[in-house]
């Protein structure tokens, strides 16, 4: 006697949905190396061991993006095929006390850290917000979902005010002011890429080519150093921002300060008084030249530490003075 074709295909979908995907985990592996990198360059400029300050620079505001949407629309993915069969709710429920724990514990050691730009709303906080938002999704048509994350998606284009600039609102992330944070991952456009990630878990599960995705089992050793790190994405998240502020500060202490990236706040002051009445090319040069000048005696320390007098603030003016008779015209 045959067996139901439904009820094969349910039981089908029931086991790939429960089992662990290597393929998602070196995606989420993946995710997390490249969080590392961008962490690791911008621990590199936060402390001006290198010249560029990476969050001026647009390729990283978007490498940066990419990452955060990236962990979130595998969340959705995950949420999906974890809940395929009907809601889990003690999986769910330890799931979102892990990752609402950690949240706390980055808001916590951030703001001791970094009082003045603490993370209060970062990628953990995200997943944590969207996976109680997305309860109500996850039984939805995929056309109804994706409708959803379209608007969440377009909701900064279309509703943004300054109404919602209140402090207590900066999670939703309509504001017209951007808050002073470490790491901002608002409600809105994000959660619009955890619903993605539902749709898209979805659409995996009705494909009869999933069974191959979701049976592969990596073998090479960067597939398998992958899958651990993506298993291990939250401990690796918590901790590894500690292992690198630490070892760069020691570098910091033994090379110093990059010096141009140490003198780039007083560069910037003195080519924005400059523009005023000279061409971008004179003031390189007698800006760079100021610093120069002023490297060479004690009054670039105070400089630094904004600590000079009238009289020294004096003496930095004739050295520009004597730089620009010498700047190219």
């Amino acid at each position: 006697m045959n067996d139901d074709p439904s009820r094969t295909k349910a039981s089908l979908d029931r086991q790939i949905a429960s089992q662990r995907w290597d393929a998602i985990d070196v995606a989420r592996g993946i995710a997390i190396a490249a969080m590392v990198v961008y962490h690791f360059s911008w621990d590199l400029s936060f402390l001006k061991l290198i010249e560029t300050n990476i969050l001026e620079v647009p390729a990283w505001r978007w490498f940066a993006r990419g990452i955060a949407g990236s962990f979130l629309l595998l969340a959705g993915i995950g949420l999906a095929l974890a809940h395929a069969q009907g809601f889990r709710r003690l999986p769910f429920l330890r799931r979102l006390m892990k990752v609402g724990g950690s949240a706390l514990a980055v808001t916590l050691a951030t703001f001791f850290a970094f009082p003045d730009s603490y993370i209060f709303f970062g990628i953990l906080h995200c997943i944590a917000v969207s996976s109680l938002l997305a309860l109500p999704f996850l039984r939805m048509h995929p056309a109804l979902i994706l409708i959803a994350a379209i608007f969440c998606l377009a909701a900064p284009l279309l509703l943004t005010s300054p109404a919602l600039d209140a402090p207590y609102l900066d999670w939703l992330g309509l504001g017209a002011t951007m808050p002073m944070t470490n790491d901002y991952v608002p409600i809105f456009p994000w959660f619009g890429a955890v619903l993605t990630g539902i749709v898209l878990g979805k659409w995996l599960l009705s494909k009869t080519e999933t069974q191959s995705i979701a049976r592969w089992r990596a073998k090479a050793l960067l597939f398998r150093t992958l899958i651990w790190a993506g298993r291990k994405s939250l401990p690796i998240y918590l901790v590894h921002q500690i292992v690198l502020l630490g070892l760069l500060y020691g570098v910091l202490q033994l090379t110093g300060p990059n010096p141009r990236a140490e003198a780039q706040p007083f560069i910037n002051e003195c080519m924005a008084t400059c523009l005023q009445n000279s061409q971008p090319q004179t003031c390189n040069a007698v800006c760079s030249c100021t610093v120069d000048t002023l490297r060479q005696s004690d009054l670039w320390r105070k400089v630094m530490s904004g600590a000079i007098t009238a009289d020294e603030r004096t003496q930095v003016s004739r050295a520009a003075q004597q730089c620009l008779r010498r700047a190219p015209l």
